[in-house]
């Protein structure tokens, strides 16, 4: 078997009702995070009319003045909410920041729930009402889709079914409209970067809506890179280091990259996305679970809770 292919599967399946088409999805799906650490989902939840008004509204917020957007950039914060400006998240072993800019929603609750939790409140930027209004109900909609698909891979690791639900209750997922911005010649580049380098994402899976553009690789096996490019209709998961972790590496969580593009006139057109990370709570425990610990694969990571492992990871990608 090619353990090099990524498998694509219709959320309906799982969500149907019929055990059939409920237990092959279960099975594709993580077998496929086992191989490569990505599965390609169709009919997710969110339409296509919230994802073009998404992406407009990404547009109109990056487009608007530098004075503007910074006003929504709060150093303090450690890049979890609001905006994110250029030349600062840098890859996790590099030293070159990547070509792209960011705003991040999270956790819609109080300001006095927030602060018991430890979170940061969001930033919604007051010249783009819109943006708070269609952010939010892609969050909301991102969360439960993915408690879901957390639900499959419970069942998929022999786990309850509901395993994931309180470890991920109010967890501190974050959505990220990101802009790759265009550069008008490769000159504008400096040495080494790329849209997004080499890395693995920190949280337990990540929804990503499709870009605009191709770029998108992820790493095999065998080292080798591979594009993943899904139908404008489906969107992208991948397992993230927190749940890799948690299953002492049988669930992978695959590097993987955002390229430059190589054509010069793709190269002066934005790039939009929009990707989902679904985190737990603080509290949650990554230790690797007893059942994914055997002889032949002892235990590979130390214990960690969700909440120091993502303070650690912030501080790899000088956000904080």
């Amino acid at each position: 078997m090619n353990k090099n292919v990524i498998a694509k599967v219709d959320y309906h399946d799982f969500i149907s009702g019929d055990e059939n088409k409920r237990a092959q999805f279960i099975k594709e799906f993580g077998d496929s995070f086992a191989n490569m650490g990505f599965a390609i989902v169709s009919n997710h939840g969110v339409t296509e009319e919230e994802k073009q008004a998404l992406y407009q509204v990404s547009e109109t917020f990056f487009n608007m003045p530098d004075e503007i957007k910074l006003k929504y950039h709060d150093k303090g914060n450690a890049g979890q909410r609001g905006y994110i400006p250029r030349n600062v998240e840098t890859a996790k072993g590099r030293t070159v920041a990547d070509l792209k800019e960011f705003y991040h929603i999270g956790q819609e609750l109080s300001p006095e729930e927030n602060a018991a939790i430890g979170y940061p409140n969001n930033i919604f930027p007051e010249e783009l009402p819109e943006l708070k209004e269609i952010g939010l109900k892609v969050y909301r909609t991102f969360e439960d889709t993915g408690r879901n698909l957390l639900k499959a891979i419970a069942l998929y690791l022999n786990l309850d079914e509901d395993y994931f639900n309180d470890k991920i209750e109010k967890g501190n997922s974050v959505l990220r409209m990101l802009h790759y911005f265009p550069l008008e010649n490769t000159d504008d580049i400096p040495p080494g970067a790329v849209r997004a380098g080499a890395h693995g994402d920190i949280n337990l899976i990540t929804l990503l809506m499709g870009a605009n553009a191709k770029g998108l690789q992820a790493q095999t096996l065998d080292g080798e890179w591979m594009d993943v490019n899904p139908s404008p209709n489906e969107i992208v998961i991948n397992i993230g280091d927190m749940l890799s972790r948690h299953t002492n590496g049988l669930l992978r969580s695959t590097i993987h990259r955002v390229v430059n593009p190589v054509d010069l006139e793709e190269l002066k057109k934005p790039r939009f996305s929009t990707p989902f990370f679904l985190h737990p709570i603080s509290e949650m425990d990554l230790s690797c679970l007893d059942s994914c610990v055997t002889a032949d694969k002892p235990k590979q990571f130390d214990d960690i809770t969700a909440g120091e492992f993502l303070d650690e990871r912030l501080r790899e990608l000088r956000l904080k």
